[in-house]
């Protein structure tokens, strides 16, 4: 229901004459039997617009597979980082070898010693080491 003025209720108007309860009791049951539709065409947009943004963002992205034995740099994570260095210390240490592929964007490191690592590393944490 809409809130009506004091004013309002003393002197007729084109919106208190009109007022109809049961067309409005009507109204307000259409509406929340549609509310299921609204929000699955609101959820099928939000769904098309971030396929486009991924899209748009992918089309800058240069894929380069890594295969065994190229050289990457692994970010500095969690307790690896010196809290003496600050946020002045390095963001990424290595280089280290890559070993068999661990799974799809995962893989192994050596470094170049030989030791293995004891996990996989995912391919957002590493980047090409090139000379």
């Amino acid at each position: 229901m809409e809130a009506v003025i004091p004013l309002e209720s003393g002197f007729p108007t084109l919106k208190s004459d009109q007022y109809n309860d049961a067309s409005n009791h009507d109204m307000l049951c259409d509406s929340l039997n549609t509310i299921e539709e609204r929000r699955e065409v609101a959820s099928v947009k939000i769904g098309s617009y971030q396929q486009k943004l991924k899209q748009t963002y992918d089309k800058g992205v240069k894929l380069r597979p890594l295969v065994p034995g190229d050289l990457v740099l692994r970010k500095v994570v969690g307790t690896a980082r010196n809290p003496v260095w600050g946020k002045l210390g390095p963001n990424w240490e290595g280089p280290y070898r890559i070993t068999p592929v661990a799974g799809v964007g995962a893989y192994r490191l050596e470094d170049l010693d030989g030791r293995i690592g004891h996990r996989p590393w995912n391919i957002n944490n590493l980047r090409c080491y090139y000379y």
